[in-house]
């Protein structure tokens, strides 16, 4: 009897769809590029392209940095006026392609970016697939002043809002503002709930990518990557 093989780890499953997601990048373009753990993985396999492409434009300071360091020059965002596709990761999809993000705090900057491509290819493994978005705590940017109209307001719809600390103080993104976690939420119409979010003053960015919905995705699975399509 063939012994079972061991279980992909999911760092390994992370590397896998970094390197599937360069199939999307098109040479001679400028690429967007989201920010985490999964994004990181796809930086480094972006870097084996790097003489194919002009560039790319980041959406944190922390995937900037990656980028420069692998030599992969890097554009501001005001200086391009779209690009091809945005390879991004996701706390959340469905299947829909609808998406929460925001875990590591970039998403207004990664929202800017996605609203530049023509595709936003998104890259997860399988644990992030779900049937309705919501378990995963909502990130919502807040103005300061603001956080607690906020929080109110998500307590009437069933919310609890909490700020994001880092190191005993509240996080502070690379805008200048804080974070706020949403948990109880399921957001069963993701385009209604982040049009009415983004209304309430002081929002910067609902962490909902409805409007900026991922048409693929790239899955990480103990089978290997699997493509969705929306």
């Amino acid at each position: 009897m063939t012994a079972p093989s061991a279980p992909i780890h999911q760092d390994e499953l992370k590397t896998l769809v970094g390197q599937a997601a360069l199939q999307y990048v098109r040479p001679g373009e400028i690429v967007g590029v989201g920010t985490g753990s999964t994004v990181n993985k796809f930086i480094d396999a972006l870097a084996s392209m790097k003489g194919e492409i002009k560039g790319a434009v980041s959406s944190s300071v922390a995937s900037t940095e990656r980028l420069l360091a692998l030599g992969i020059p890097v554009f501001d965002a005001n200086a391009v006026e779209h690009l091809g596709v945005y390879i991004d990761g996701a706390d959340e999809i469905d299947g829909q392609g609808y998406m929460v993000k925001g875990g590591g705090a970039a998403l207004t900057r990664e929202k800017i970016v996605a609203a530049l491509a023509q595709q936003f290819v998104c890259i997860a493994d399988a644990s992030k697939l779900v049937a309705h978005l919501g378990a995963f705590p909502l990130p919502v940017e807040v103005i300061p002043m603001a956080a607690g109209q906020i929080t109110r307001r998500f307590a009437d719809l069933g919310g609890h809002a909490q700020l994001r600390l880092k190191d005993g103080q509240p996080l502070v993104t690379d805008n200048g503002q804080h974070i706020l976690d949403v948990h109880g939420l399921k957001i069963t119409d993701p385009l209604a709930f982040e049009s009415q979010v983004n209304q309430w003053p002081g929002v910067v960015t609902v962490g909902v990518f409805a409007h900026q919905k991922a048409q693929v995705c790239l899955l990480g699975t103990p089978e290997g990557v699997r493509t969705l399509t929306y």
